[in-house]
């Protein structure tokens, strides 16, 4: 898991996993390339906000610039909330499409032909274990994190003959400020096991993206989990709308 002289671009990289990704690369030897709508720190570093429509190509002007083509590209940036679709302002609606669709699709079909033309390279794209999950209040999460399992899925078969490897990395619960818990229900779930640290996270991400696997998913409570959830009545469902979404839209 050591690659000195190599290169990682990383999307939010600024903050949360995005920074664990960069400090886990930068321990094996990686130089990281850090793209984020807030400044992060470090000598390679764009300050993009990856849903303009012009994202994709600033990131690769910025690539010509410096000289460097990315042993691997880790579709990080993410947003999340947990709001009905109706209550969400148009414009985070918007969001979600262009940051997790648009963005996403956009890096890696500009990324896989430079990289196959260097000779091969890695891409790592964040889904999320709620792509197997439609529960009320995570629509627009749930819906555009299934996309990019999908979209992945594919594109790894499309890629396979030119030297670039696809991953996906579907996690369950991990103890950063995304989802808006506090510190100490974060550190409370590590403790009984229902939330991953970020560090043993990204270990368990970057091994499997390194070994060139088409998925990863932490641990296997979040396995059996996909699949109980999968397997829930309506009726289970609609009472976490009553009593968690409906409450929450009345505050």
């Amino acid at each position: 898991m050591t690659a000195a002289g190599k290169w990682a671009l990383v999307t939010g990289a600024a903050s949360g996993i995005g920074a664990e990704f960069c400090r886990q690369l930068e321990e094996r030897g990686f130089g990281v390339l850090k793209v984020d709508c807030r400044p992060a720190p470090g000598e390679y570093s764009l300050l993009l906000d990856l849903t303009d429509q012009d994202a994709a190509a600033r990131v690769m002007a910025w690539l010509g610039e410096i000289g460097i083509v990315p042993d691997l590209l880790i579709n990080n940036a993410g947003i999340f909330d947990f709001m009905a679709v109706a209550d969400m302002d148009p414009r985070r609606l918007d969001l979600y499409v262009d940051l997790h669709v648009r963005a996403v699709t956009q890096l890696c079909r500009a990324m896989v032909p430079a990289m196959a033309a260097r000779g091969g390279g890695m891409i790592l794209n964040m889904s999320s274990m709620s792509c197997w999950m439609p529960m009320p209040g995570i629509a627009m999460y749930s819906a555009t994190k299934a996309y990019i399992r999908a979209f992945s899925r594919a594109l790894r078969l499309e890629t396979r003959d030119c030297g670039v490897s696809v991953t996906v990395a579907c996690p369950g619960g991990i103890a950063t400020d995304l989802f808006g818990l506090s510190p100490k229900l974060q550190r409370l779930g590590v403790r009984v096991g229902a939330l991953y640290t970020p560090r043993r996270f990204v270990h368990g991400a970057l091994k499997a993206v390194m070994g060139r696997r088409k998925q990863y998913i932490n641990g296997p409570v979040n396995r059996l989990a996909i699949v109980a959830v999968g397997i829930l009545p309506d009726w289970v469902r609609i009472w976490v709308k009553y009593l968690l979404l409906d409450k929450l839209s009345k505050k």
